[in-house]
């Protein structure tokens, strides 16, 4: 039920992109640049003001993407394996 997350975590960044969540994350760098591109995460130093008004006045652009794939990867595999066994 957040309305935006705020982290310095790389696997916060993540998460809240696939769960629609705007996050600010208080880091120079990233290793989730898809998510900045998207337009759902920005950077900010760690200069309260700066925080302040990115939590009062940033919006996300758009809805999220299947950016990170489909969510599909076990189903996938499951089925990759099942076919390769059944031809030995």
């Amino acid at each position: 039920d957040a309305t935006k997350m705020i982290t310095d975590s790389g696997g916060v960044q993540k998460e809240a992109y696939l769960l629609s969540v705007p996050c600010i994350t208080i880091r120079r760098n990233t290793e989730w640049v898809e998510t900045v591109q998207a337009g759902w995460n920005i950077l900010t130093d760690t200069v309260a003001e700066k925080i302040v008004r990115a939590v009062k006045s940033w919006e996300p652009r758009g809805r999220t993407r299947p950016i990170f794939g489909s969510g599909r990867a076990s189903v996938r595999i499951g089925k990759f394996i099942k076919h390769n066994l059944a031809a030995r």
